[in-house]
């Protein structure tokens, strides 16, 4: 079999998304999170199957590869790397509350929330967006499709406009990695 063509697609598909990412959107939650790093407060971060992946990769990438070299350091928390606690909560509260529930416990009023959703309607995403507005928290939304639920409840956004999951998630992790890169300092070598 040739795929070839279809590789070649999906490529160019890749691209023309990438071309349409709204460059202040991206700076704009840098910023939140630089603020947020400098005034030592806490970023927690959540999502759901590829972006579960992506929320832990963000975690790993600022707390480490962002941080080294800075003084003062990230404190990134990934909602979803307990998996003990997520399944406590799903078993005998439910699964909608296994992000919201831990912020209960942790997140105040200056932290910040990362929610991360290609569709931006899932529940438990949502609940945790609405738990972090009704402190006072602010939310940012990384999501894909129409932006969804995340989207509109979120003060701040980063909308990767396809319906195509993959490229989706894609463009979420790659945000991850730019971000990384500028923030590290990593631009000039």
């Amino acid at each position: 079999m040739d795929y070839t063509k279809d590789i070649r697609a999906y490529i160019e598909q890749e691209r023309e998304i990438l071309s349409q990412l709204d460059e202040n959107e991206i700076s704009n939650v840098m910023n939140i999170l630089e603020n947020t790093r400098m005034s030592g407060n806490r970023v927690f971060i959540c999502g759901n199957g590829g972006s579960a992946a992506t929320a832990s990769h963000f975690t790993c990438d600022f707390n480490k590869g962002v941080s080294y070299s800075q003084e003062i350091k990230y404190n990134f928390e990934c909602l979803n790397d307990n998996v003990p606690m997520m399944m406590a909560i799903a078993n005998d509260i439910s699964y909608e509350d296994i992000f919201s529930e831990p912020l209960k416990n942790k997140m105040r009023k200056e932290d910040v929330l990362l929610a991360i959703s290609g569709s931006g309607n899932s529940k438990n995403v949502v609940k945790a967006v609405e738990y972090a507005n009704s402190i006072g928290a602010t939310t940012i939304g990384i999501v894909g499709y129409d932006g969804g639920k995340v989207k509109e409840l979120s003060d701040y956004s980063i909308h990767v406009k396809i319906n195509n999951m993959q490229i989706v998630e894609d463009v979420h992790m790659m945000l991850d990695h730019v971000m990384m890169f500028v923030l590290s300092g990593m631009n000039g070598c």
